[in-house]
């Protein structure tokens, strides 16, 4: 056995050991947490997923870790940013068919415990850079009312990448004061995730969730990155593959930092999209049918990887994962009981990834109410899907057909009625009240200047 191997074995019966093989035993050192999510990013749009933009860094990391071949998030930004911070489904709070709109006043509930909460009760520090976009009316929304000790970044989406504003008011801020700064957001992102890093007490670990907001529309990229593609006769894809080429840049700054401190074998490193690519702004879903804000596969598989060398080989895996399983698995990895306010619907992975199995997944479901469209549900119960929009449905054999071209319902009809049952059952949890706002602004709206100090106490 090789001495990296035998490392690797003693790290996972650490971690193993204790609660029957449920990974929550304590490691000697709790490992920090860098959680990275990428907005809009298609399941084709990076080099280790066979695509053609160029991401030197994210393939390198892909390449030292765990990469996923089914990997779900939700089809729009709020639900999954929310999936993965609760570990509960955004359905039971009122946040899975749409996005938390500028002129909203709700936003994810206070009544929820955040991932954030849990690692900074196991004494973690935690840091957000980037995008929150789960609430901004009233400061209990924030992210430093949510666990985080540290926020910098903005609370909407689609923000000017250069002036760091939305309709108008000044969406930057720095732990609720807004900043006046020069700069690309993909780049700042990542160069106030490396100030807080080196800012931090390094005799405890950290928790750092950076979600960025590329390359989400609007399209915008500095002339460096657009000068690399000028090739693409497509603007809108010569300009989405620059932000993508930004993005994995940031990431490499990041890395290059944590390598200075050595930090890169003690840090569980997480990469993954938001959602499926938007065909229609230069996304590439490769075979998977539609994109974003959709219910099929191109809509919620997702790109991603997790890297840890001390417990984690490296390579390919078949498991199902879901923006809901985040919470509980990063949560062994780092050896902590979840303590939260209501039951997870997540499930706790890290057994699985660090032995390197798969098991099947039961019962996941998936909503989404577009711009114009009806309410789209789904359901994917070991590799059968089942979809309902507008009254029209469809079985799936997902694992088999990931490009969803083969309609299988007539041959299962028991499955299709159970599976229509336990959709409708999911769909029953909303909360009784507002599931659809549209993008348009809300008639007699006006949007502030300054949106940290829009926030009411």
């Amino acid at each position: 056995m090789t001495q990296a191997r035998t490392m690797l074995t003693r790290r996972q019966a650490l971690l193993t050991a204790a609660s029957g093989g449920l990974g929550l035993a304590q490691p000697l050192r709790r490992p920090n947490v860098l959680l990275m999510l990428a907005d809009d990013l298609g399941a084709k749009d990076t080099g280790f997923q066979g695509g053609d933009i160029r991401t030197p860094h994210l393939d390198k990391l892909a390449g030292e870790g765990v990469r996923f071949s089914q990997l779900y998030s939700y089809p729009l930004c709020s639900p999954t940013r929310a999936g993965i911070l609760t570990g509960r489904h955004p359905i039971r709070y009122g946040l899975a068919y749409s996005v938390v709109r500028p002129y909203a006043t709700y936003g994810l509930s206070p009544a929820e415990t955040t991932i954030a909460q849990v690692f900074k009760e196991a004494g973690y520090q935690t840091a957000i850079t980037g995008k929150w976009h789960l609430g901004h009316f009233n400061k209990r929304l924030h992210p430093l009312s949510r666990g985080f000790d540290h926020f910098y970044g903005h609370v909407n989406g689609a923000i000017d990448y250069f002036n760091h504003t939305r309709d108008g008011g000044i969406d930057w801020q720095r732990n609720g004061r807004s900043v006046i700064e020069e700069g690309y957001a993909t780049d700042l992102i990542a160069a106030e995730a490396n100030r807080w890093i080196n800012a931090r007490d390094p005799a405890r670990p950290f928790f750092l969730y950076v979600p960025w907001n590329a390359p989400h529309t609007p399209l915008q990229a500095p002339e460096r990155w657009l000068r690399e593609y000028s090739s693409i006769a497509d603007p809108k894809r010569r300009t989405f593959a620059a932000m993508v080429s930004a993005l994995d840049a940031a990431t490499g700054a990041i890395m290059d930092n944590l390598r200075r401190q050595n930090l890169m074998e003690e840090t569980v490193i997480v990469f993954l999209s938001d959602n499926g690519g938007p065909r229609g702004q230069g996304a590439d879903n490769g075979p998977l049918r539609l994109g974003k804000a959709s219910v099929y596969e191109g809509g919620i598989r997702v790109p991603g990887f997790i890297r840890y060398p001390a417990a984690l080989q490296p390579g390919k895996s078949a498991q199902v994962m879901t923006p809901t399983d985040w919470l509980p698995t990063l949560a062994a990895a780092a050896g902590i009981e979840p303590k939260t306010a209501f039951p997870l619907d997540g499930v706790n992975l890290w057994p699985l990834l660090t032995s390197g199995r798969t098991e099947p997944r039961r019962d996941l479901f998936f909503c989404v109410q577009g711009e114009t469209g009806p309410k789209q549900h789904a359901l994917r119960d070991g590799n059968i899907k089942f979809i309902s929009i507008a009254g029209k449905e469809a079985i799936y054999d997902v694992a088999a057909d990931p490009g969803e071209t083969t309609d299988i319902l007539s041959r299962m009809p028991a499955a299709a009625e159970n599976m229509r049952r336990r959709t409708a059952e999911w769909a029953s949890l909303h909360p009784k009240a507002e599931i659809y706002t549209g993008s348009n602004l809300h008639p007699g709206w006006v949007p502030p200047k300054d949106w940290a100090a829009a926030a009411i106490e």
